[in-house]
């Protein structure tokens, strides 16, 4: 397997979060298992992580938690 990114081909197994831009919310998920690249620090999802994923956030799960986020324009 090789980093979509920077395309190294070594990774580490780690727990990350995510930020999502859901119907016009962010939804921050925690606690992803992830394979981040060793180089570039990219996170890839295997299959059924992404499934999860997308069945919680739009289903009838409630959150966790709610947080309020920054937001910086750059330009």
């Amino acid at each position: 397997m090789k980093c979509n990114v920077c395309g190294n081909d070594t990774f580490h197994n780690r727990q990350v979060e995510e930020v999502f831009h859901i119907e016009g919310h962010l939804v921050m998920v925690e606690d992803i298992p992830a394979r981040v690249c060793d180089r570039c620090g990219d996170a890839t999802f295997n299959r059924e992580t992404t499934e999860a994923i997308r069945h919680m956030v739009h289903g009838k799960k409630r959150p966790t938690r709610r947080e309020k986020v920054d937001v910086f324009a750059f330009a």
